[in-house]
């Protein structure tokens, strides 16, 4: 609680700065065209940055600003190639932020407390200014929408890169699994649905909930904090809590009601509009020997229908009997997770599980596991069988194994040099001022241009 009460402190501190310098402080501190970045601009954004954790460092003003004036010339440029975003893709993106923002600070009354100011208000003041940066994002995509690179330009961009700066990969291998979870019979289920609802009888005739909750709720993020789950609105809820949720009154408490993470029984404390402050007790089931059991019955009869009666592919059985949401509609191959974006299915061997390293280690190229009892990091066992689909050795980067991260690589440094040359031409053919206190910033000595006579006299 006391490192939670620093990080309380210093938010508001950081906020009501930002909001006081935002109403004193007046100074110009670049314009571009005829638009102007305010002092105080920088200064809310350079409070943002403190608030998300970052150490000071009064060189991020440099970068702050070096980003609002990128912002402002891709905005004047969207409005003569008459690039928007619609109204309800604005709204959508504040809502977002405006979630993210109400999680962290723990509840709508938290962070509007931070903020000085109601989130009506707040959302109004960063209106133009999201608005802007979304016009700049699409604006940016148009000026690239075109660039691709020919395998030709992939190989002289390879072939330019010194022999002893090639990068060395280490040996990777792509794996896909069929995950299957444990799942309790009615029966099973009914221990645990009788122990929510022992303490919600005793919730009824008076105990403290928030003490309930902290001796017997298993929700380890609400549980020390009395069940409390701050402001939620109905995307950040699984669907059973929010039908429950959104149907009661302020004060009413729930029956015991089931979702995937366990049994639930919740208190709303207050609702507002499409927001509730609820706090609740969760009781986990815990997977027995019979339920084990059952699911290797069924494990072993998908490896039967794969290996040995072949009637039907790997992926084809992820999609049908895996229980893992994040590779179940990829065919079961699971993803490099330090390379989302390019959504990579090569995963150096020791970024693996160790538990799935060692069973990898021991098959063949196009080989099948059988299904395997594996821990996860929460505790949880599950039975898994897995699919190597290929080996790539440790290796210095060439084009016969690399082509794909070779033209990913070539592709990001043309789209880099293609935004930077219009730039270039831009900062040339606009009215840019900067301020002498940001003239010093070695980012920005590029930025200032020698105006003309009619750049003046039409800023």
């Amino acid at each position: 609680m006391r490192k939670f009460g620093i990080v309380i402190f210093s938010l508001l501190i950081a906020f009501s700065a930002a909001h006081a310098q935002k109403q004193t402080l007046d100074k110009i501190a670049g314009v571009v065209g005829g638009s102007v970045i305010l002092q105080s601009d920088i200064e809310l954004q350079y409070a943002q940055y403190l608030v998300s954790g970052n150490q000071p460092d009064p060189n991020i003003r440099c970068v702050i600003l070096q980003r609002l004036l990128t912002q402002k010339l891709l905005a004047q440029q969207a409005v003569i190639d008459s690039v928007t975003v619609s109204e309800d893709d604005v709204d959508a993106q504040i809502d977002r932020r405006m979630r993210a923002s109400i999680q962290r600070a723990g509840g709508q009354d938290r962070l509007e407390q931070f903020l000085g100011r109601s989130l009506i208000q707040y959302k109004d003041e960063i209106r133009p200014d999201i608005k802007e940066q979304m016009i700049a994002e699409r604006m940016q995509q148009k000026i690239t929408e075109k660039v691709s690179v020919t395998p030709q330009e992939v190989k002289r961009y390879f072939e330019a890169i010194p022999k002893d700066s090639l990068r060395t990969y280490n040996k990777e291998v792509e794996v896909g699994q069929i995950v299957f979870q444990p799942k309790l019979n009615k029966d099973e289920k009914a221990y645990y649905k009788q122990k929510a609802e022992d303490l919600l009888k005793r919730v009824k005739n008076g105990e403290d909930f928030g003490t309930l909750a902290r001796l017997y709720s298993q929700d380890p993020g609400s549980a020390p904090e009395g069940g409390d789950l701050g402001f939620q609105d109905r995307n950040g809820l699984v669907k059973e809590f929010t039908a429950m949720a959104f149907k009661l009154k302020a004060g009413e408490v729930s029956p015991v009601f089931e979702s995937e993470f366990g049994f639930h029984f919740l208190q709303v404390i207050e609702r507002r509009g499409e927001q509730v402050h609820a706090r609740h007790i969760l009781i986990v089931p815990a997977g027995t020997q019979s339920s084990l059991d059952r699911t290797k019955a069924k494990a072993d009869s998908v490896y039967d229908q794969l290996s040995k009666n072949k009637k039907i592919d790997f992926s084809t059985a992820a999609s049908i009997f895996s229980d893992d949401k994040e590779t179940k509609y990829n065919g079961g191959m699971m993803m490099n997770e330090e390379n989302v974006q390019s959504r990579s299915t090569f995963i150096p061997t020791d970024k693996l599980d160790p538990q799935t390293a060692l069973v990898i280690d021991t098959m063949k190229v196009g080989g099948i596991s059988k299904p395997q009892l594996i821990t996860g990091q929460d505790g949880k066992q599950s039975y898994r069988i897995y699919f190597l689909r290929s080996i790539t050795d440790a290796h210095k980067a060439n084009l016969n194994q690399d082509f794909p991260r070779m033209k990913e690589i070539a592709q990001s440094d043309k789209l880099n040099r293609t935004v930077s040359e219009w730039f270039e031409k831009k900062r040339k053919d606009t009215y840019i001022r900067i301020d002498p206190e940001f003239q010093t910033c070695n980012i920005l000595k590029d930025w200032v241009t020698k105006p003309t006579t009619a750049q003046v006299t039409n800023p």
